[in-house]
C-alpha cells in the first residue's frame, strides 16, 4: 500500500501519521513494522520519528507469511461468502475475532484456520486473514483476505473510506431527528484506559445513523461507519445522550440484560481485489436481536 503525504501531515512523525490513517493498527505494530523495514519512505528505510515532509511516499511493504500457531477448531462458522482471494464470515455474538490473552482458542481465526484453505499473512500471525475487526458481543459480517495481495487491496479500501459497513443498533432514548452525523476523535479514555472515549487528542471518527423505529424508550437505528475507530458506535452514540442497549461498558447501570450490546454489522459491501467487481453482502439481525424487539412492539400494543 502507497500513501503520499499532503501539507497537513508535514512535519509529523511518521509513526504518527500511519497509526492515524491506517484502520485497526496501533502506534507500536507501526513502529515495529518501521524498525523491520516493511514501511519506507521514497523507497529508504528510515525510523519511526521521522518528521514526514509534503508528497514523501510512504509504501507499507508486505509481511513475510509465518505460519500461525494456532490450533484450528471446527467452530462450523457462517461463511456468508468464499473464492480464491477473499471471504465473507457471519461473526456470532460472544466468539473473539482473534487470541489474545485470555482468549487462546475459540475465536474466529480458531475457525478460520479449521474452514478455509489459505489466510493472508500481513498482520502477524495471531490475526491470519482479519483486515478489520468487531467487539466479541456484535454480531455480524466481517470480511476476510486468503492472500496477502488481497489484503493489502481491502486495507487500501477501508483507508480509502469505500468500503460499506451498515450496523443495526437498539439505543436507549428516543431520538427526535430522523438522520444525524456524529463527528467527534475517538482515543483511551485517561480516566480509564481500558475503555475508549471522545477526546481531542483522539483519531477522526465518523459516524452516521438513521433512524429505524421508535419505542416508548428506545430507538432502533442504523449506523454507517465512515472510519472504523475501536468501539466506534457504542462510544459515539453514548456521546449524543443515546448509548447502546445492554452494553455493560458504555451503556447506563440499568440496561437490558442482554448478554451484551444490541448490535450488529448486518450490511458489507467492497470492491473485489481481483475482478473489480463491487460486492454486497446483507445479513439479517439474529434471533436474540428480533425477540427483543418483538418484545418491545408487543407491549406497546
Amino acid at each position: 500500500m502507497n500513501l503520499i503525504i499532503t501539507e497537513e501531515h508535514a512535519g509529523e512523525r511518521l509513526d504518527t501519521v500511519l497509526a492515524g490513517v491506517v484502520e485497526n493498527t496501533s502506534r507500536t505494530d507501526i513502529q515495529n513494522r518501521v524498525k523491520s523495514g516493511h514501511i519506507t519512505v521514497n523507497g529508504k528505510t528510515v525510523k519511526p520519528n521521522y518528521k514526514v515532509k509534503k508528497d514523501d511516499r510512504i509504501e507499507l511493504l508486505e509481511r513475510e507469511n509465518v505460519e500461525a500457531d494456532i490450533v484450528p477448531e471446527n467452530l462450523n462458522l457462517d461463511i456468508v461468502y468464499e473464492d480464491d482471494d477473499v471471504a465473507v464470515v457471519n461473526k456470532d455474538r460472544g466468539m473473539v475475532v482473534h487470541p489474545a490473552a485470555g482468549h487462546a482458542s475459540g475465536t474466529l481465526v480458531n475457525g478460520l484456520m479449521d474452514q478455509l484453505d489459505n489466510l493472508s499473512g500481513i498482520n502477524g500471525e495471531l490475526r491470519p486473514g482479519i483486515v478489520h475487526r468487531i467487539d466479541k458481543d456484535t454480531s455480524g459480517l466481517l470480511m476476510v483476505a486468503k492472500n496477502d495481495v488481497a489484503h493489502r487491496h481491502l486495507v487500501e479500501q477501508l483507508v480509502e473510506k469505500s468500503v460499506t459497513r451498515k450496523y443495526t443498533a437498539l439505543v436507549h432514548g428516543v431520538i427526535p431527528h430522523n438522520l444525524g452525523t456524529i463527528e467527534a476523535p475517538i482515543g483511551r479514555n485517561p480516566k480509564e484506559r481500558q475503555d475508549m472515549a471522545v477526546v481531542d487528542e483522539g483519531k477522526d471518527a465518523v459516524t452516521h445513523f438513521n433512524v429505524l423505529e421508535r419505542f416508548d424508550n428506545f430507538t432502533l437505528v442504523e449506523c454507517i461507519l465512515e472510519t472504523g475507530r475501536t468501539h466506534q458506535i457504542r462510544v459515539h452514540m453514548k456521546y449524543i445522550g443515546y448509548p447502546l442497549a445492554g452494553d455493560p461498558k458504555y451503556g447506563p447501570r440499568k440496561t437490558l440484560d442482554v448478554g451484551g450490546q444490541l448490535l450488529h454489522a448486518g450490511v458489507l459491501g467492497f470492491t473485489h481485489p481481483k475482478t473489480g467487481e463491487r460486492m454486497e453482502f446483507k445479513k439479517e439481525l439474529p434471533k436474540y436481536f428480533t425477540d427483543v424487539l418483538d418484545e418491545m412492539r408487543l407491549s406497546e400494543k
